[in-house]
């Protein structure tokens, strides 16, 4: 959690603060679970430019196999279940910082958010654009909660790794930036842990044995 106000701190109190993401594959949905499901705000903009719809998992801790289309329709699922606004094929064309936050652009119109999570694959330009600070390997420079140099800015996945692209890799990503929003946004570090009287409260009958 940074140490600096965020855009979010400087918002009216009274207000949901807002997450806007950008780029739908695992690092950018599970990013949009954690934020949506625990009560902020959450838009996701998505090309479905993945490569999961290339993948089959047999690597992913506590899956045994699964192709990586069918796990992509079970993760959209599940942001769509908490509440996320998902724009599927609206393209975002630009991010800029303003007073109050950040104001994310498309073709179809413009957007404003409290924090922004960058998930957009190896495409790292509008990291770049927005002005974040890259390594020497040319890659979005970002501690362990993959905050960028720019406050309330997150980047994750192959955005931040030369090589390592992996599912599971991204989708912890998405995790750390969404907790650490989510800690900057209560004033205190934030566990999203559930148990089992949470997911029969939530999912009823429909909880797996």
């Amino acid at each position: 959690m940074s140490d600096t106000d965020t855009s979010a701190d400087s918002a009216d109190s009274t207000r949901t603060p807002t997450v806007t993401v950008v780029g739908g594959g695992p690092a950018g949905l599970s990013a949009a679970l954690f934020t949506a499901k625990n009560g902020l705000e959450t838009t996701v903009f998505d090309t479905d430019g993945t490569w999961m719809h290339k993948a089959h998992l047999f690597n992913y801790l506590g899956i045994g196999s699964v192709g990586g289309s069918e796990f992509m329709a079970t993760a959209r699922q599940q942001v769509d279940d908490f509440g996320v606004d998902r724009r599927q094929d609206e393209p975002v064309t630009a991010v800029s910082e303003t007073e109050d936050g950040f104001t994310i652009e498309t073709d179809a119109g413009e957007y404003e958010a409290d924090y922004v999570v960058l998930a957009t694959g190896a495409n790292r330009d509008l990291a770049d654009e927005l002005g974040c600070a890259f390594t020497d390997e040319e890659i979005v420079d970002v501690g362990v909660n993959m905050e960028t140099s720019i406050d309330g800015v997150y980047a994750t996945g192959a955005m931040v790794r030369p090589e390592e692209w992996q599912a599971a890799i991204a989708v912890g990503d998405g995790a750390a930036a969404a907790l650490n929003i989510l800690s900057s946004v209560k004033g205190e570090y934030y566990h999203d842990f559930d148990v089992p009287a949470d997911a029969e409260r939530v999912f009823g009958d429909l909880v797996a044995e």
